[in-house]
């Protein structure tokens, strides 16, 4: 009896419990649910020879920076997919394990050339998707429209699939369409609610048409049902402190943070967890809020401890900002030099932006404001390059602006704040605005 997964593609294993585990586990995993890891744990135990599950766990384990258990699970997976899998199969698993082994340009190149024969691997179709995918991290300005493009080619394969309705709607509004990105992405979660990516999703839509009720009540409604445990549950909550900001309730915005991001209460991985939590005391401060040094101490710690050396990019520009704001000099100045050195080498795909970003971070934090401002007005346009989201991106536009104002660049800084209400309806930014001298 052949099996399959819930689209359609065949399953390499004799388990009928190993493959119904695997089906559990992939709708959890491109849910953003907890428990996918244990699904794929239970069918490896109903067949320890079944390579999807074993690429798929391994994948778990990269998402939560698990190297060398990911790089042990990838490996025997290629054995196994080439002993026993399709065709299909061993493309899927070469397409994860380049990029489990540090090849994202070659996991991207495998993945859509997989995509062309067997448009419908959901997986493989989710890995160049998202905040932190494979386009995202790709160093190309252009990457929102390319994943627009990547899901309208495909949308023929899904029709109205929950999972796909829900990237191809936060692909939308990431590129600007957020109207029908909002229309999109609702339909995803109301097909299912149990769906992280498109609670997520919808909570960008809201963010970007300005519906600030909207989301704080829809966030306060969805996130208790969502157990911590879940990967986005403390980027969720984070975004609900982005509102509190927009309404300037820092104390609020510090609330959430110590309820739902901080170290002691989340389980987040580590990317999430990093630049969550740097990015919103970064935010707090910048916008002329207290942030207790301890809590800076604690983030400035944890971005040293879980990315000891530059290689994520966006993840390095939250690492120097830590420790820009704590003042340890040690640790940004041999940041900048491993940046310096990847720069050099051609191993570091959004250029020099990253550089800037992070030496604008130590002016800011020594009140250097015209410095600040210097550095990233020439690199601006190529901030998309770092990769993550548009509401994720802002605060390097947060950063300049407030530096043009301290600085005295008050048409420059109008200039700007004009462009982003045009992009978005935004209370800080209309505050900012009728605060500038004329």
């Amino acid at each position: 009896m052949a099996f399959e997964d819930r689209y359609g593609l065949e399953l390499s294993t004799n388990s009928h419990r190993a493959a119904e585990a695997y089906r559990r586990g992939h709708d959890l995993m491109l849910a953003a649910w907890p428990g996918a890891a244990e699904c794929f744990d239970e069918a490896l135990q109903h067949d320890p020879s079944f390579a999807l599950a074993l690429i798929a766990r391994a994948r778990m384990h990269f998402a939560y920076a698990e190297a060398p258990l990911a790089r042990q699970k990838a490996a025997l997976a290629r054995q196994l997919g080439a002993s026993n899998g399709t065709d299909r199969e061993r493309s899927h698993i070469e397409a994860i394990a380049v990029g489990i082994e540090g090849q994202p340009a070659k996991s991207l190149e495998a993945s859509l050339a997989h995509l062309e024969n067997w448009p419908r691997d959901a997986v493989i179709l989710s890995l160049p998707l998202g905040a932190f995918g494979l386009y995202a991290f790709s160093g190309i300005a252009n990457h929102d429209q390319a994943r627009v493009d990547l899901c309208e080619r495909h949308a023929r394969h899904y029709g109205e699939d929950w999972w796909f309705l829900t990237y191809l709607g936060w692909s939308h509004t990431e590129n600007g369409a957020v109207g029908a990105g909002r229309h999109l992405t609702q339909k995803g979660l109301d097909l299912r609610r149990e769906n992280a990516n498109a609670a997520h999703a919808l909570a960008h839509a809201m963010y970007e048409d300005g519906s600030l009720e909207d989301a704080d009540h829809f966030i306060d409604g969805w996130l208790p049902g969502y157990d911590r445990k879940g990967i986005l549950h403390g980027h969720i909550a984070w975004h609900q402190a982005l509102l509190a900001l927009e309404k300037e309730d820092a104390a609020r915005a510090l609330d959430i943070y110590k309820r739902a991001i901080a170290r002691e209460v989340s389980t987040a991985a580590p990317l999430n967890a990093v630049t969550d939590r740097a990015s919103l005391l970064w935010r707090i401060w910048v916008c002329g809020h207290t942030v207790d040094p301890a809590l800076w101490d604690d983030v400035a710690r944890d971005a040293l401890q879980l990315f000891p050396q530059a290689g994520v990019a966006f993840a390095d520009v939250h690492v120097a900002m830590a420790a820009a704001a704590t003042g340890n000099r040690d640790a940004f100045a041999s940041r900048l030099r491993e940046l310096d050195a990847r720069l050099a080498s051609g191993k570091l795909p959004p250029g020099p932006v990253v550089l800037a970003i992070c030496r604008a971070a130590q002016a800011f934090a020594a009140r250097d404001y015209a410095e600040c401002a210097s550095l990233l007005k020439p690199v601006a346009a190529d901030v998309v390059r770092i990769g993550g989201s548009h509401a994720q991106r802002d605060i390097v536009e947060d950063t300049l602006l407030v530096a043009l104002m301290q600085s005295g660049q008050v048409q420059e800084a109008r200039t700007l704040l004009d462009k982003r209400l045009h992009r978005r309806p935004a209370l800080r930014d209309s505050r900012w605005l009728a605060g500038l001298p004329h």
